[in-house]
């Protein structure tokens, strides 16, 4: 598959089959979203790696939108580490560039997934905060469930009228 194939597939999977991932695909979602640019390559990130399924059922309730995680075999949540900024200004966009970057290498793996936001909501940043006991400087960017999927289906979202030439 290459990568225009991974962006065409990529699909928010909320359905999982019972199977855990294996740890070899782990590491290169893992790699594949310490690959992503960033400003001045400050590369602001840090990842947690969740498979106990207690732990994800808690995680399931950082906000209404969480409860794909909690029948997922795999979390990974996003972190920003403070130690790495250069350029604050610019950490969520990289944060979001390492996020997608695992989420297209998954679709790659054989794996579905979803991202489920974290920040800038307060409450939810708060509740990753307290359950993964963050140290000072490092903050929750989004929490991903990934799994086998039970279904992807391809769903065309190209809109010409949302384009452009030269001008608007």
């Amino acid at each position: 598959m290459n990568v225009y194939e991974a962006i065409q597939n990529r699909r928010s999977i909320r359905s999982f089959e019972g199977r855990p991932v294996e740890k070899e695909k782990i590491e290169k979602l893992l790699r594949a979203g310490m690959q992503a640019p960033s400003a001045g390559n400050q590369q602001p990130w840090e990842f947690i790696v969740i498979e106990d399924k207690e732990t994800l059922q808690k995680m399931s309730k950082a906000h209404i939108y969480a409860g794909a995680i909690k029948n997922a075999p795999l979390g990974i949540i996003v972190l920003s580490s403070e130690k790495y900024l250069k350029y604050k200004q610019y950490f969520q966009q990289d944060l979001a560039a390492a996020t997608e970057n695992i989420l297209l290498a998954a679709v790659e793996l054989g794996l579905g997934t979803v991202w489920m936001g974290v920040a800038p909501e307060e409450e939810r940043m708060s509740f990753i905060k307290e359950l993964f006991n963050l140290p000072q400087g490092i903050e929750a960017f989004a929490m991903l469930a990934i799994g086998y999927s039970t279904s992807n289906k391809f769903e065309d979202r190209f809109d010409c009228a949302r384009i452009h030439y030269e001008k608007y």
